[in-house]
């Protein structure tokens, strides 16, 4: 195709006689069309891609103006205030060790709520898409990535800059993993901030072996549930506590030895210890459990969870569900026990290859059903915020999950509140 213009006209003559001459078919289009498809080729060409992300505009439970945390939860903004799905420049491959992630599901658990207000431990610079957990499929790799290739399905995690709650994710390849064959990806979408988790308290701190005692607290919750699977995985007794008795099968299901009812006030409180003491010795283990996962504190922490550990036993917190509360020294002392924070992300950046291992052990676990992941709620990317609401509202449980249309044959259950 030729431009009609007075400059074509000169090169190829008026009637286009030149390039008859040589074989050509001629065409010509008016000038100012074929300007157009010329910007038009240029725009497309260096525009970038856009693509649909959950971003957080202001943390709901902090001062707009003093920037500090609230004294009244009442006066908390709505996290759907302050949640919204907008349209974003895509990522593009930057570093030689960059893997860009076709995202299928992407995982929301109270951490993510509690980011959103501004009440976790990090408080990412605003606006940010947040999202630890992403499954999918490879859409690119950097130059100095090997062993994945376009389209191989996989799960990933991105512990520093967030961002899995997007149509598209850039992550470095030692946070990627290959997802076994016949496993949904809506399964795994949570395994970072559940699995990896757990066994960090079970493993890394806790050293569980087989025949050990494991007391999870939280447990109908995702990284309880995660506990309860992966020590029991590990060969290890477990007993399972739950704060009321609606929440008991959750555990159940996954194969806890027993699950026990803490309540939420002293009494039940004192009731659950003498339940464990009675179920531990059951189980052989009279002096106790080795190992206590804690996602809980609060009051039950000096009212029960010191009281069930054994002397040198070791108890992981990993969360304060129920508030934060003093702990004090002298009865640790007394108790001989040892209280570790748990948070993987450091280990696992200063000991890379030690975190691969763990990870590679938990994938063969997936592909062998020692344990199962899955997705006890789906949301639609449309619906996403009503994810981030279970939290806010304290009906969270499980895995939760949201679908970004790319179901690669899973099936999909649509939830709502």
């Amino acid at each position: 195709f030729f431009c009609r213009s007075q400059l074509s006209e000169r090169l190829i003559g008026s009637s286009g006689s030149s390039a008859h001459q040589h074989g050509y078919n001629v065409h010509y289009v008016p000038f100012r069309f074929c300007h157009s498809l010329i910007l038009l080729f240029i725009m497309s060409s260096s525009a970038p891609k856009l693509m649909r992300a959950i971003r957080c505009h202001r943390f709901a439970g902090l001062d707009a103006t003093t920037g500090r945390v609230l004294s009244d939860p009442s006066s908390y903004s709505p996290l759907r205030s302050v949640l919204s799905l907008d349209t974003i420049p895509q990522p593009q491959i930057e570093g030689p060790n960059d893997v860009l992630i076709q995202t299928h599901f992407a995982g929301v658990q109270y951490p993510d709520a509690l980011q959103a207000q501004g009440l976790y431990q990090h408080r990412p610079p605003l606006p940010y898409t947040p999202g630890l957990d992403v499954t999918g499929t490879i859409l690119g790799t950097g130059s100095g990535v090997s062993g994945f290739k376009v389209g191989d399905r996989v799960l990933a995690q991105s512990p520093y800059n967030l961002g899995c709650l997007a149509d598209v994710v850039r992550v470095d390849a030692n946070d990627v993993f290959h997802v076994p064959d016949g496993l949904a990806l809506s399964s795994c979408a949570n395994v970072g901030r559940n699995y990896f988790a757990a066994y960090h308290s079970l493993k890394v701190i806790g050293n569980v072996k087989a025949g050990d005692l494991v007391l999870v607290d939280g447990a109908s919750g995702g990284v309880g549930m995660a506990a309860v699977e992966l020590a029991k995985a590990m060969g290890a007794n477990v007993i399972a506590g739950v704060s009321s008795d609606a929440k008991a099968q959750y555990p159940r299901e996954v194969g806890a030895d027993a699950v026990l009812c803490y309540g939420r006030d002293k009494a039940s409180h004192k009731a659950f210890k003498e339940a464990f003491r009675k179920a531990a010795a059951e189980l052989g283990h009279p002096q106790g459990a080795n190992v206590v996962v804690d996602v809980v504190q609060g009051g039950l922490f000096e009212d029960a969870l010191l009281s069930c550990v054994k002397p040198l036993g070791t108890i992981c917190l990993v969360g304060f569900t129920a508030g934060q509360k003093p702990i004090r020294p002298g009865v640790i002392l007394i108790k001989e026990a040892k209280v570790v924070g748990s948070l993987w992300g450091r280990w696992a950046r200063e000991n890379p290859e030690g975190h691969r291992e763990n990870v590679q052990t938990m994938v063969s676990f997936m592909a062998t059903a020692a344990i199962r992941p899955r997705a006890d709620r789906i949301f639609s990317v449309e619906d996403c915020i009503s994810a981030f609401e279970l939290f806010e509202e304290n009906k969270g449980r499980g895995n939760t999950v949201v679908s970004f249309g790319r179901d690669d044959g899973d099936s999909i259950i649509r939830s709502s509140l």
